[in-house]
């Protein structure tokens, strides 16, 4: 049978996409393989940086020099936002935009099915499922594109979520979104938010937990907006109000299923409502993971204006202390955190700075300014850049205040029992005697012994590793 490889770059979520191509691939009667012995190459692109593209056409160029022989399908942001790029480069046979992901499994079938030397010619689809129409028949340099500004083919359902390759898998319940922050081109690489039936991800816990599964991840481009384009939808949320919300989702997932833990990714800060926090101080430490990820972006309230983002600081500093109240001092919060933005001052700087240091993060995740094309902060750069020089200066004062607040968190735990999950270790750990794993709150750490993957235990915290992590003993 044919191969594939998968190669997936950018969130969670984003990841999530390429789990999902993947299962369906291996279902079809494709094995995986490493990147050199694939007949067919996904690459899974994102799109939120300069970088990301980079990264992106660095790993095609590569692909099809160490396999040039393989058909190339590109998907995710990238593709969606420039597929002309794309499709530009050698090696590629195919570009499917977020509009089309959903087909992206089928495509990449039509092309081990035909040979290179010929245009793809897909298969009609079984019945009751999409016909593949390659969009208004367009070729970009003889390169069929799927790719458009409608996404009516674009949220990708999963195959059933299992423990695996991954002990602790992304369930992706939402698509898209809807805010329109200055600097961000999600909206136009992923369209409006949109929610997965909670009928299917109640039907995916369920077979997950059945499958032996000990932590789901729940994820989402903007995961906060969850439910709140459901209308009608069977059955109505149990939060009074007769509608869906990331809260009642939740707790129907521990009321419906036996799902050992749950762990919420990236969340914004103000759809931290009361309903979710209220299940942090139920559920935290039990089932719900004490683990919070709210994007920061900026402590300054100028910048954040600037951004468009919907809260301001003080906001911001509100929603920590509530779910510091609800979940305790185990508590893992963390944040992304962008430096450079156009006009960015040093005093407006020194406010995240000072935002920083005042809050309990135990990790962030720093990224430079980088302008997007067609967004509005594209025009704010070419009218006020900071300089690069400065936005090294200023990334690197984040990352050695981001190193102090990680290990002060971590601290903290020395001594003390935690919940963990084991992870599949490298082959140097196992041979170190130990074995990888993630606390219920976030916090990585090494087990003295080796333990099989995908097991609940309590572990007793006794230090650091070299590289920072937290050293433990069952």
């Amino acid at each position: 049978m044919p191969g594939f490889h998968v190669e997936n770059f950018g969130c969670r979520a984003a990841r999530a996409d390429g789990e999902a191509v993947s299962d369906r691939l291996r279902a079809a009667g494709l094995s995986e393989r490493v990147l050199s012995a694939a007949d067919v190459v996904v690459v899974n692109t994102c799109s939120v940086t300069a970088e990301a593209d980079r990264s992106a056409r660095s790993f095609i160029r590569r692909a099809h020099r160490l396999n040039p022989a393989a058909r190339i399908l590109v998907t995710g942001c990238y593709a969606q936002r420039a597929p002309e790029e794309i499709a530009g480069l050698a090696g590629v046979a195919a570009v499917v935009g977020n509009s089309h992901k959903a087909l992206a499994p089928e495509i990449t079938l039509g092309l081990v099915r035909v040979s290179p030397a010929r245009e793809p010619s897909f298969e009609p689809a079984p019945a009751g499922q999409a016909t593949i129409v390659s969009v208004s028949s367009m070729l970009i340099g003889g390169v069929p594109v799927w790719a458009d500004d409608r996404f009516a083919h674009s949220f990708l359902e999963e195959g059933q979520t299992l423990p695996g390759i991954q002990t602790r898998p992304n369930l992706k319940i939402q698509e898209g979104c809807g805010n329109r922050c200055t600097f961000c081109v999600i909206p136009q690489t992923r369209g409006s938010s949109r929610s997965l039936h909670p009928e299917k991800i109640l039907n995916q816990v369920e077979g997950f937990v059945e499958a032996g599964g000990n932590e789901l991840v729940l994820s989402g481009i903007n995961l906060g907006r969850w439910g709140r384009d459901l209308h009608g939808v069977f059955p109505a949320g149990d939060n009074g109000s007769g509608r869906w919300t990331l809260a009642t989702l939740v707790r129907r997932i521990f009321s419906d299923t036996g799902l050992p833990r749950l762990r919420l990714s990236s969340i914004e800060p103000m759809d931290w409502d009361r309903d979710l926090i209220g299940l942090m101080a139920e559920f935290g430490g039990t089932r719900l993971a004490r683990h919070a990820h709210l994007p920061l972006q900026s402590g300054s309230d100028a910048v954040l204006r600037r951004m468009h983002r919907r809260y301001r600081p003080w906001h911001y500093a509100e929603k920590v202390a509530e779910l510091l109240e609800a979940a305790g001092p185990h508590l893992t919060l963390g944040a992304d955190v962008m430096a450079g933005f156009p006009g960015e001052t040093d005093a407006e700087f020194e406010e995240t700075l000072e935002m920083v240091r005042a809050l309990p993060f135990g990790y962030l995740h720093l990224f430079p300014f980088s302008p997007r094309p067609g967004t509005r902060a594209w025009a704010l750069h070419s009218e006020n850049p900071v300089r690069p020089e400065i936005v090294v200066e200023r990334m690197t004062a984040l990352r050695v205040l981001a190193e102090e607040k990680s290990r002060s968190h971590r601290k903290q735990f020395v001594g003390k029992q935690l919940q963990a999950i084991t992870l599949h270790s490298s082959p140097e750990l196992q041979a170190s005697g130990r074995t990888s794993a993630l606390t219920e709150n976030f916090l990585p750490v090494e087990i003295d012994g080796r333990l099989d993957s995908n097991r609940l235990v309590r572990v007793t915290v006794s230090g650091f590793t070299a590289q920072g992590s937290l050293l433990a003993v069952t």
